[in-house]
C-alpha cells in the first residue's frame, strides 16, 4: 500500500508563559510517521504523552500556544505529496477539508446543544459544497446517514435528546460526510459505557471497509488497538517508542513501556492483582536525559541515562527506540 500521509522530524511545541517566564512544552518531538492508505493505524500511550497534540498537528491546526518548531508534514493528493506548511492559511484550509476530518474528544464540542442536528450537517454542506437547492443538501445528509446505519430522524433532533453513544456516532457521521481520505480520530470512545464503545467500534470499522480511507486513531485503550487498529505506534514523552502492526505488538512487544501496556489489559478468568507503572510520567518542558522512560523502567542500563535510543527497524515492520538487553 502507498503512503498517504507522512511527517519527517515533526515537532510540535506549546509555548506558554507565566509571570514573565517562558515555558517550552515538547508534546510531539521529532516524530516520524508513515501512514499508509487503506488502514486504521492506532497510537496509543498514557494521558499527556502528546498524542491529542500529534493530531492537531497531522490536521494542521497549529494555533497559538500550540506552535510548529520544525518538521514536515505531507499529504498526498491526486497522485503528489504536498508539503502542507509551506502552504498560506488559506491553501491549508482548501486542501483540509478535501482530504482530512476530524472526529474530536467529545460530541459537544461539535453540536451546537441549541441548534439541530441537521444544522450543523447543513453548515458543513454550504461551506464546503454548492448543491443546487436546500432538497439537494437534505438527500445528501440522508443517504450519508443511511449508508451508515443511522436513522434520518435524528436530523430533526437536539444534542441533547440523544444519547452519549448516539451524539458519538452523529459527530462520526459529520467527519465523514465528504469522504475525506484520512480521518483522524480523539479518542471517539472516551465517556461510553462498553455497548456504546462497541456501536463506534463498528461504525468506524464499516466507515473504513466502505470507502476504503484511512484512520488514524488516538486511545490510551489497548483493548480498542486490538479490536479496530491494523497497525499501531506507541508515544511516551512526545517520542515514538514502538511501532508495529498490531498483532505484532500484542504478540512480542519489545519496549518495557509497551509490555506493562499490554500488561494492563484484564484476561477473563485472571485473579491477578494488576501491576502498575512505578513513578510518574516525565516532564514536557524538562523531560530526563537519555530515554525518557529510564527512571521508570525496570531494565534500565546506566547508558539509557545518558543517550537517547534511536527508533529502529529490528525486525520487518517492527521499529523500537530501546536499548538491546
Amino acid at each position: 500500500m502507498s503512503e498517504v500521509l507522512k511527517t519527517e522530524n515533526l515537532k510540535s511545541f506549546y509555548i506558554l508563559e507565566y509571570w514573565g517566564e517562558k515555558r517550552v512544552i515538547k508534546a510531539v518531538n521529532n516524530v516520524n510517521l508513515s501512514i499508509k492508505q487503506n488502514e486504521i493505524y492506532g497510537i496509543a500511550g498514557e494521558s499527556g504523552c502528546g498524542k491529542s497534540t500529534l493530531l492537531k498537528a497531522l490536521l494542521a491546526n497549529l494555533d497559538p500556544p500550540l506552535q510548529l518548531i520544525d518538521g514536515k508534514l505531507f499529504y498526498k493528493t491526486n497522485g503528489d505529496f504536498i508539503d502542507v506548511f509551506s502552504l498560506s492559511k488559506k491553501e491549508i484550509k482548501n486542501l483540509r477539508w478535501s482530504f482530512i476530518s476530524y472526529i474530536p474528544q467529545g460530541s459537544m464540542h461539535v453540536l451546537n446543544p441549541v441548534k439541530k442536528v441537521k444544522d450543523s450537517f447543513l453548515e458543513i454542506l454550504e461551506s464546503h459544497i454548492k448543491a443546487k437547492d436546500i432538497k439537494e443538501y437534505f438527500d445528501l445528509m440522508r443517504e450519508h446517514l443511511k449508508d451508515l446505519g443511522l436513522s434520518p430522524e435524528i436530523l430533526e433532533a437536539y444534542p441533547h435528546q440523544l444519547s452519549g453513544g448516539m451524539r458519538q456516532r452523529v459527530v462520526i457521521a459529520l467527519a465523514t460526510l465528504l469522504h475525506p481520505q484520512v480521518i483522524l480520530a480523539d479518542e471517539p470512545t472516551t465517556a461510553l459505557d462498553v455497548v456504546a464503545q462497541r456501536a463506534v467500534i463498528q461504525l468506524l470499522k464499516d466507515i473504513q471497509e466502505t470507502f476504503q480511507n484511512t484512520i488514524i486513531l488516538v486511545t490510551h485503550d489497548m483493548g480498542i488497538h486490538a479490536q479496530l487498529t491494523t497497525r499501531m505506534s506507541i508515544m511516551y514523552a512526545g517520542k515514538i517508542i514502538e511501532e508495529a502492526p498490531t498483532q505484532e505488538i500484542f504478540k512480542n512487544p519489545i519496549h518495557p513501556y509497551t509490555k506493562y501496556l499490554i500488561q494492563s489489559l484484564p484476561k477473563i478468568g485472571e485473579k491477578e492483582q494488576r501491576e502498575g507503572i512505578a513513578g510518574s510520567p516525565p516532564s514536557l518542558i524538562s523531560p530526563p536525559p537519555g530515554c525518557a522512560f529510564h527512571p521508570r523502567c525496570p531494565t534500565a542500563k546506566p547508558e539509557c541515562a545518558e543517550e537517547e535510543p534511536k527508533l529502529i527497524e529490528v525486525s520487518p515492520q517492527h521499529k523500537v527506540a530501546c536499548f538491546p538487553t
